[in-house]
């Protein structure tokens, strides 16, 4: 619902587990390391526990990507089985035909996969058990699982068993009754939720993997989604997911604080409160303490001062009290604004500085048109085979993508703008305020301009998404085409859709000669500079728009 109007290609903070939003972090590495052990090393149980929600399964799912090739992997995810059930999902998993007379027969199966495992040793074959959510086993399940570790040759275990659950597999484990199976384990490992600048970056990260070239979330927004999470991965997700719909609907660009509040509120079904006010509520309630403290004493106090203590305030005293001050002086009348500086400008102009004007204007350099009042500006954009872009950057970057920007502006008081750049010339620009054009310089610009702005493209793809290596389609080949179209090099026909290791240089080249960041990953920035370079017939340009007037009509 929002990733066009944020520039995404996907929604970053889907809570499945996409091993591609894999996010490394010092325990999420050594957790990989540890499963990774456990897979080449014969022998025994390897443990991996973690909270609710810490990224075990994201972690799993990466193991599977990075197995070996000489590895078999039999993953259980439903561990609420009785042990003939638990050996027929082994076999399942390895793809071995059991008869059906030998489906409910537990000896029947554990012979099946000795035989098998045997000759998967002397293929030079690893044969690997992992399961899932293993604080679910059953005594009887966990003992089969035991008795399966047994099966060896005289130098080394035919089966490497991995048990992932939540921390109560820890007490499972620790009953007397299972010390047999506690003992055989060579591994132990507990994932930890993330840490303050862990949680930051994972944001961070996720948000890339998503296509976004930007921050989207303020430094506050990411602090309070650490406080609010704890530093749980899902919870991260699901927050971050809910603070980028209220942005959407709020039509704001960024995720602040109280937005990721909002969200968090949401979740949690419960009101949700900045942390200074809890602070603001502790010092209030203290001070409130002493004032009754304060009060109580004077009152004691009071009751034993007799009344003759009293005295009345001499009349001199009296004469000499100070006079009630003077009325103020009336304050002089502001000065009347100078319709050539920038920020009284934007006041004259406010009516023309909406969002629906500069979308109006936006739309009007690409032909197109804007209704105000009939649906979301990006919606409108899309529906005229266009795509809007939010980004934060300079104007080195502007110049680049070479397209006329809605730039958000905020004058002295505060108040937001919107104005659309137009053209680009050496150190001046030239903004248009509904039917009038100023130039200015870029110096006297960049003091109320903060970085954001928002462009139009028409893409040469339909759909445009982060390409990267290994990746396949015309949009790839339409990369590839481009690239070759600047380097005035032919296109070979084979291979020209898939995403290979020459185009990753080649992409590499091209941002390094951009100064664009160099990874080799052609996201939307990347893409929006290199259809400015190609040429797109019909499409505006800052440095080819028409039409300019100093600072008037």
């Amino acid at each position: 619902m929002y990733t066009s109007f944020f520039g995404l290609t996907e929604k970053p903070f889907a809570i499945t587990p996409d091993p591609r939003y894999l996010f490394l972090s010092e325990r999420h590495a050594e957790a990989l390391a540890h499963l990774a052990y456990g897979i080449q090393e014969a022998g025994g149980f390897v443990q991996l526990t973690g909270e609710v929600g810490t990224g075990k399964t994201m972690v799993v799912r990466s193991l599977l990507q990075q197995l070996p090739a000489n590895c078999d992997m039999a993953l259980i995810l439903n561990p609420r089985i009785t042990p003939a059930e638990f050996l027929l999902a082994i076999c399942d998993e390895l793809h071995l035909p059991v008869a059906e007379r030998l489906a409910s027969s537990v000896k029947g199966l554990v012979d099946l996969l000795t035989r098998f495992l045997l000759d998967a040793h002397s293929r030079g074959r690893r044969v690997v058990v992992m399961v899932d959510e293993a604080q679910n086993l059953s005594p009887d399940v966990l003992e089969q699982v035991r008795l399966l570790t047994n099966l060896e040759t005289a130098t080394q275990k035919l089966l490497q068993i991995i048990l992932v659950g939540q921390p109560e597999l820890r007490d499972v484990l620790s009953r007397s009754d299972l010390r047999q199976l506690a003992q055989r384990i060579t591994g132990r490992y507990h994932l930890e939720a993330l840490t303050r600048s862990e949680s930051i970056a994972y944001v961070r990260h996720r948000l890339r993997v998503a296509g976004a070239t930007s921050d989207l979330f303020t430094n506050g927004a990411l602090h309070e989604v650490h406080r609010l999470s704890g530093g749980i991965p899902r919870i991260i997700n699901v927050v971050c997911d809910r603070a980028l719909l209220g942005a959407f609907t709020r039509e704001e660009h960024r995720v602040t604080g109280q937005l990721v509040r909002q969200a968090a509120s949401e979740v949690y079904g419960r009101p949700v409160l900045a942390p200074w006010i809890r602070w603001l509520a502790l010092a209030g309630g203290a001070a409130g303490l002493a004032l009754l403290g304060l009060a109580v004493w004077r009152a004691t106090l009071g009751s034993e001062t007799p009344a003759s203590a009293v005295q009345p305030l001499p009349a001199a005293a009296v004469a000499a009290s100070p006079a009630a001050p003077p009325p103020a002086a009336e304050p002089p009348p502001a000065p009347e604004p100078d319709p050539q500086d920038l920020p009284s400008l934007l006041v004259l102009s406010a009516a023309q500085t909406s969002t629906d004007a500069a979308f109006a204007e936006l739309l009007s350099l690409w032909g197109a048109s804007y209704q105000p009042g009939s649906g979301r500006p990006c919606d409108q954009v899309a529906d005229q085979g266009l795509q809007c872009v939010a980004q934060m950057g300079t104007f080195a970057q502007l110049k680049l993508i070479d397209r006329p920007a809605i730039l958000s502006l905020t004058d002295r008081s505060g108040g937001e703008h919107q104005v659309v750049l137009e053209s680009l010339d050496g150190d001046r620009a030239r903004i248009a305020l509904g039917a009038t054009r100023h130039e200015l310089s870029l110096a006297e610009l960049a003091d109320y301009w903060f970085g954001e702005f928002l462009v139009i493209w028409r893409p040469s793809i339909p759909l445009a998404k982060q390409l990267r290596i290994g990746m396949r389609g015309d949009d790839v080949r339409w990369l590839r085409e481009g690239l070759a179209l600047l380097e005035g090099a032919p296109v070979e026909s084979g291979g020209a859709d898939l995403f290979d290791g020459e185009l990753e240089r080649q992409v590499q080249d091209f941002q390094r000669s951009r100064r664009l960041t160099v990874d080799g990953i052609a996201g939307l920035q990347t893409q929006l500079v290199l259809e400015s370079a190609i040429g797109t017939p019909g499409a505006p340009t800052l440095a080819a728009s028409a039409g300019v007037t100093g600072g008037g009509a």
